[in-house]
């Protein structure tokens, strides 16, 4: 990846660490339905007046919001203001790939490695953690179970992303906030009531931030270095998330940082990094010197190396005049996620 983009990559991871951070700050002065409907609001209009359509059938569009949109960002919402901390939020719902791979499962039929079932195994050990930690301090379980829950709609999510496979990743999610901030304006009213905000600028600020440079400007990076690295390459940078956001909660809010956190941080994203790592493979008799052949490093035979059945993928791993995952991916039109598991699913930013 070349320096400019890595920066840009690291940057994105430290625009949403600390979107966790600005979250908090944002239930402060809004209800955590309403905030999320003028997250998705904002990050809808005006820019739908520009977009152009989805370039998916509706019906998929209706399952990415309310899946991406409404599950998973009223439960995490209700969750930080039931209180669960801004810091530790963002390292519990990285929990998201053990739901995907599951829900892929099942729902999907692919199929599961032994490697991506012991590195989600340690993943999970370390959700467990936390969880026991909470309980052992007497902490906020109830909270910490909705983020879980936020975790596992972003799980539904990817399922429904992938199912859609959207021609332009930055146009389906305009167009997944508008679909979403509808129903979440309904139980905003239902549950919360007419709302009687006081607007403030800090209020105003956390809004702007996680609508337009949280949502839009980052599904826009991360569709960008999708469109020219492979998505074994960008993915990993996506593990920075919680690095930046317990770093910037301890910084700004003064979140402590346990080694109980630390250890349950370190289990989660190295169970996560390995289950999504492709391991080497051994030179197969007969095979092209570019590693080109049948079977691909999951060992899966009629798939390509982005997981689509009987799809060409268009390049080669490292061949002659480039580096493998270095070479431009111009005119990809792959959602996030080319991946099948792992890091690689995320389909949405925090």
């Amino acid at each position: 990846m070349k320096t400019r983009h890595l920066l840009l990559a690291v940057g994105l991871a430290a625009v949403w660490g600390f979107n966790f951070v600005v979250m908090e700050a944002g239930l402060r002065h809004f209800p955590p339905l309403l905030f999320v409907t003028l997250r998705f609001a904002l990050a809808a209009f005006p820019a739908l007046l520009f977009a152009g359509g989805p370039g998916v059938p509706w019906r998929r569009v209706l399952a990415a919001g309310a899946t991406l949109g409404v599950a998973q960002y009223s439960l995490l919402l209700l969750g930080m203001r039931a209180g669960m901390p801004a810091g530790l939020t963002s390292i519990v719902i990285q929990a998201q790939p053990v739901f995907t791979v599951v829900l892929a499962v099942f729902l999907l039929k692919e199929q599961i490695t032994a490697r991506r079932i012991a590195g989600l195994g340690v993943a999970f050990a370390g959700l467990v953690l936390i969880g026991v930690d909470l309980g052992g301090e007497g902490g906020p379980v109830g909270a910490f179970l909705l983020v879980v829950g936020g975790a596992f709609g972003w799980g539904l999510g990817n399922i429904a992303v992938r199912k859609a496979a959207p021609p332009s990743s930055l146009r389906f999610m305009i167009w997944l906030s508008a679909v979403a901030a509808v129903p979440m304006f309904g139980l905003s009213l239902l549950v919360e009531g007419v709302p009687q905000v006081r607007l403030s600028t800090e209020g105003v600020l956390a809004v702007l931030y996680v609508a337009l440079l949280a949502t839009l400007g980052g599904f826009g990076v991360w569709g960008f270095l999708l469109k020219r690295y492979d998505a074994s390459v960008v993915a990993p940078y996506s593990m920075l998330v919680p690095v930046f956001g317990m770093s910037s909660a301890f910084l700004v809010t003064g979140e402590p940082i346990s080694l109980m956190k630390l250890a349950a941080a370190v289990l989660i994203i190295s169970g996560v990094l390995y289950a999504g790592a492709r391991p080497r493979r051994r030179a197969v008799p007969g095979e092209a010197s570019d590693g080109v052949s049948a079977r691909t490093s999951d060992g899966v035979s009629g798939e390509t190396s982005d997981g689509a059945p009987g799809r060409a993928s268009g390049r080669t791993s490292g061949g002659a005049g480039g580096r493998g995952g270095d070479r431009p991916r111009a005119g990809s039109t792959a959602p996030a996620g080319g991946s099948r598991y792992g890091p690689a699913v995320i389909a949405d930013c925090p």
